[in-house]
């Protein structure tokens, strides 16, 4: 990778309200060298451009970091990792479980997982509805993935009770709140300020409520 994309990241780092632990920042790179890689044949992300990687998908997952809850993250339909490894790298104390259907996206999420020396990271091909996991979850995230309703129903039996469901969106979906599930209840919404983007970002912070009736 150039060393302008380098000082391109370390000066969209520099913008995050956190700071990353050593050696994340070339982690980064690297990560966006082998999607640039795969990308060719895989057709992992429309964004082609190293460029545009850094702020259209490094800090769109980076800017979640400080809203995770727990230890035990799971990230629904992870496609290419994200944001489940840049976070990652973000938060090594905590442990990852990237779940998608796509065959070819889990051989490359497996692939960036090893060359990248991840290990609080671990790579499932399954539908999340079949998805099994014992305990569950603190935090479920999921980033341009189904609506709120639909992501919730789907996961809610992987999801700790007092878990939390991150759902990353665009502009605030205000029609998809009426078909929230029993029993969760929207805790927070933020809006994001991604460095380097200017597109509108939110982010939904959904509480599962374990004993209401």
């Amino acid at each position: 990778m150039s060393s302008a994309l380098a000082d391109q990241l370390r000066r969209r780092t520099g913008e995050l309200p956190f700071a990353l632990p050593p050696q994340a920042e070339q982690t980064l790179l690297d990560f966006i060298a082998l999607l640039e890689k795969w990308n060719h044949a895989y057709n992992l992300t429309a964004v082609r451009q190293p460029a545009q990687m850094i702020s259209r998908h490094l800090m769109d997952s980076l800017v979640v970091a400080p809203y995770l809850h727990g230890q035990r993250i799971l990230d629904v339909g992870s496609g290419a990792g994200l944001p489940g490894i840049p976070l990652a790298l973000a938060c090594p104390g905590r442990q990852f479980t990237l779940l998608d259907s796509n065959g070819k996206k889990v051989r490359f999420m497996r692939q960036a997982a090893a060359e990248l020396g991840l290990e609080n990271v671990s790579v499932v091909h399954s539908r999340v509805e079949q998805f099994q996991s014992s305990p569950g979850f603190d935090t479920i995230i999921a980033r341009a993935y189904a609506t709120l309703g639909e992501l919730i129903r789907g996961a809610r039996h992987v999801c700790r009770p007092d878990g939390r469901f991150l759902v990353m969106k665009g502009t605030y979906p205000v029609a998809e709140f009426d078909d929230l599930p029993d029993t969760f209840e929207l805790e927070a919404s933020h809006r994001l300020a991604v460095p380097g983007l200017e597109a509108e970002r939110h982010l939904l912070v959904v509480r599962h409520i374990a004993d209401r009736q």
